[in-house]
């Protein structure tokens, strides 16, 4: 109401119940006890749809309503009476049934020798053809854009997306690579370590032991031929 009360509105009378007691610092349950024009608040769709009502009271439980205002989108529009809606359907309707005729009587076709027939192929074709032309991928207004925005982040505010925490990185592995390189060099290191101890062993195996107080017979040397 203090919106609707605001001076840049013109569907607001000045003189109205709802300055006093706006001015006299009273509650809106003052109105009741008084007589004369008042603003009520009659119908409320959070948060697209206001509509108040202007009447005149005469007692506190008798009142007649003089017109009817909607508030849209912070818009204040003034609701048509009963009588010009009505006018305006039945306008609407005698303009349809009167293009509806003209459309009839184009259709039909008259020869003496044959009289009246109706010839619809060519009309038809045409419609279909100028119907595909319009066709066309229309936008939404404004008003239905901003509307959509503003419960998409009502809807937001009210269930706030749940945070997903990613899961932690996988340990770095080696490649396989290098793992491979690793494990020939072990088996490479240990044929290698392998090869040189066994000349060792196969003498010292084909080398009889020594008994106790017996010594070998000396190797024998060749002679040098002179």
């Amino acid at each position: 109401m203090d919106y609707f009360s605001d001076r840049s509105n013109p569907f607001y009378d000045r003189t109205c119940n709802n300055e006093v007691v706006k001015m006299q610092r009273l509650g809106l349950e003052q109105l009741n006890n008084m007589s004369g024009l008042e603003y009520i608040l009659l119908h409320v769709q959070e948060p697209i749809l206001y509509v108040v009502r202007k009447q005149h009271r005469h007692s506190s439980t008798q009142v007649t309503p003089l017109a009817d205002y909607y508030i849209i989108a912070g818009i204040v529009y003034q609701a048509p009476d009963l009588c010009s809606v009505i006018n305006s359907r039945l306008l609407n309707t005698t303009h349809y049934l009167q293009s509806a005729f003209e459309e009839a009587l184009s259709f039909s076709r008259y020869h003496p020798s044959k009289g009246y027939w109706w010839e619809f192929k060519e009309k038809q074709q045409d419609t279909k053809n100028k119907k595909k032309e319009k066709k066309k991928d229309e936008q939404g207004s404004i008003f239905q854009i901003q509307r959509v925005d503003a419960l998409l982040e009502d809807l937001s505010k009210r269930f706030p997306p749940k945070s997903i925490q990613p899961p932690p990185p996988p340990p770095p592995e080696k490649p396989i690579d290098q793992e491979n390189k690793s494990s020939e060099e072990k088996v490479d290191v240990k044929l290698e370590k392998e090869e040189d101890e066994t000349p060792t062993q196969s003498a010292a195996q084909r080398r009889p032991a020594p008994t106790d107080g017996i010594k070998p017979p000396p190797d024998k040397k060749p002679k040098l031929l002179r």
